[in-house]
């Protein structure tokens, strides 16, 4: 793997903002532009959709009592937490990660493969500190197929169905605090 390496993106994926009020901005994205709820976790996170992928929006509730922003999937403030391009496999994922690396690109978290959504994931910095994820497999929904919500617990389930053993960085702190597993 040399640094000449580009990742390959195919589209612009998801975005995913921290906001103040998670209920009152579902009734907004669901009421005022039509999104369609796919999934839950907790009443901390919603994700919704326009199209067939299971999310192109997510939203994540600040919490009340973080003052620290860093501490990751965790946030005290409202605007966006990531934006997301797709990529054709995890094999290019994996690529990807390696080239990150040789170019000491910070990586944030993962590889892991989400609970909701059931895609794959890997999150890194661009060079003014946004997060990027390069996302593969996401679940579809057929835009008549009828879809009932799941509500996730917050634990490492929904974080990453594979336990962190593909993760290429240490997992953030406050997913692993609690050794069951259970997300603060």
């Amino acid at each position: 793997m040399t640094n000449n390496h580009k990742i390959k993106p195919r589209k612009l994926g998801h975005l995913v903002l921290a906001v103040r009020d998670i209920h009152k901005s579902v009734e907004f994205y669901t009421e005022v532009l039509g999104l369609q709820v796919s999934d839950w976790i907790s009443d901390q996170m919603c994700f919704l959709r326009a199209g067939t992928d299971h999310h192109d929006l997510a939203l994540s509730q600040i919490p009340k009592d973080s003052p620290d922003i860093n501490d990751l999937p965790r946030y005290s403030r409202p605007g966006m937490e990531h934006f997301s391009y797709l990529v054709d496999s995890l094999q290019d994922m994996e690529l990807a990660a390696d080239m990150l690396k040789a170019r000491g690109v910070e990586i944030v978290r993962g590889i892991g493969k989400h609970g909701p959504g059931e895609n794959c994931f890997l999150v890194f910095k661009d060079p003014d500190g946004n997060n990027v994820e390069l996302y593969c497999e996401m679940q579809q929904i057929a835009l008549d197929e009828e879809h009932g919500p799941q509500v996730w617990e917050r634990n490492i389930e929904s974080f990453d169905q594979w336990r962190f053993a593909r993760f290429v960085v240490p997992p953030p702190a406050a997913v692993v605090k609690d050794k069951q597993g259970k997300q603060d």
